[in-house]
C-alpha cells in the first residue's frame, strides 16, 4: 500500500518532531499528513513552535501510531521544501472543523520531501522513492 492510500485508510495518532537551529527538540501531536504525491507530504500548521523551528532547521520526523492493539505504524523522515498560505487550498484539505477559540488566520501549508520511511517498531527502512 502506498503512503497516500495508507494515510487515507488508516486511523491513528501522529507526532511531528522538529528541532531549532540549536538542536532543542519539540514534539507536537499532528493529524495525518496530506500526501500531495508519493514523495511529498504536507501539514497544515499554525504559527507556533513547530513552524518556528522549521524556519531555521528544515528536518523533521513524523511518527504515526495506528489505532488498535500492538505497535503498528510508520515513521517518516522529512525535509521541509516550501510553504504557502493559500486559504482555499488549506480549507479543501482540512479534515476537521476548527477548534473553538483557535485563530485560523495564521495557517500555513508546509510541504516536506519524504526522505525515508520506517515501520513504527524495528529497523526496516524504505527509501521514499520506492
Amino acid at each position: 500500500m502506498n503512503l497516500s492510500e495508507y494515510f487515507e485508510r488508516t486511523r491513528g495518532v501522529g507526532v511531528l518532531a522538529t528541532a531549532d537551529s540549536s538542536g532543542i527538540v519539540d514534539a507536537a501531536v499532528y493529524a495525518r499528513p496530506h500526501m500531495m504525491d508519493e514523495n511529498t507530504a504536507a501539514f497544515i500548521m499554525h504559527h507556533r513552535l513547530t513552524y518556528h523551528n522549521l524556519q531555521s532547521n528544515p528536518h523533521a520526523a513524523y511518527l504515526f501510531i495506528e489505532e488498535g492493539s500492538g505497535y503498528q505504524g510508520r515513521r517518516l523522515y522529512l525535509t521541509r521544501i516550501r510553504e504557502e498560505r493559500d486559504r482555499e487550498l488549506i480549507e479543501q484539505l482540512r479534515r476537521r472543523c476548527p477548534v473553538p477559540g483557535q485563530e485560523d488566520d495564521d495557517l500555513y501549508l508546509v510541504y516536506f520531501r519524504v526522505d525515508k520511511i520506517r515501520p513504527l517498531v524495528g529497523n526496516g527502512a524504505q527509501a521514499a522513492e520506492d
